[in-house]
């Protein structure tokens, strides 16, 4: 039953990514391509169903009010829910633990304190004062684009995805992790920049849960 539900949820994202987007076209830099090599449908009908996963590694904000960095204890991901623990001496952080589904976000802090708020990235840069769209990121992680809005994908001379482009925000990838199996490779190092926020997230590890 949920192999079936995933597959169907796959049908249904790779009919948005053929309708492409409306995201208003800027000239391609050098060296990219907005046309997708032969085996994207394939890869990314993989990615989607690769919806069970845990990592670790670092994550890096810098924006105009203040930067710091995390170390990524643990992000687990299990379809929608997700459990997210950081540890940083930025702003006092400590050990901060995120758990939550979209649309909703439960968030204690290393003093015990607990915050609860249907609007996740709202509570997150009240709590860390770090601008994250936590959503999106469960996708951009594993080189897709969020299914809400509109999105653009540039690719490189090899037909690896250099870019994507959605909500204001330009993802690059930098270092991909290739794994075993049927999977195809997962990003090592992506960087996301908005106006003049910039996210890099290193990952140090991958851990594929599906059963």
């Amino acid at each position: 039953m949920r192999q079936a539900f995933r597959s169907w949820v796959a049908i249904l994202f790779m009919a948005g990514l053929s309708a492409c987007s409306t995201i208003q076209l800027e000239p391609l830099p050098e060296g990219m391509t907005d046309q997708p090599p032969p085996d994207w449908q394939d890869r990314s009908a993989k990615l989607v169903q690769f919806d069970h996963w845990q990592l670790s590694g670092k994550l890096a904000v810098r924006q105009p009010t203040d930067s710091g960095t995390a170390i990524i204890n643990h992000w687990i991901q299990e379809g929608e829910a997700y459990d997210l623990a950081l540890s940083s001496s930025f702003l006092g952080m400590g050990s901060t633990q995120l758990k939550g589904v979209p649309g909703f976000i439960e968030l204690t802090l290393s003093n015990g304190e607990t915050y609860r708020s249907g609007d996740p990235d709202s509570l997150l840069e009240a709590a860390t004062g770090w601008q994250l769209p936590l959503e999106s990121l469960a996708w951009w992680i594993r080189g897709l684009p969020a299914p809400a809005g509109d999105f653009r994908l540039l690719f490189d001379a090899r037909g690896e995805l250099a870019i994507i482009r959605q909500d204001g925000w330009e993802i690059r990838y930098d270092r991909w992790h290739e794994l075993q199996d049927d999977t195809p490779a997962l990003p090592a190092r992506i960087t996301a920049l908005k106006d003049s926020k910039r996210v890099r997230l290193v990952v140090s590890d991958w851990q594929d849960l599906n059963p």
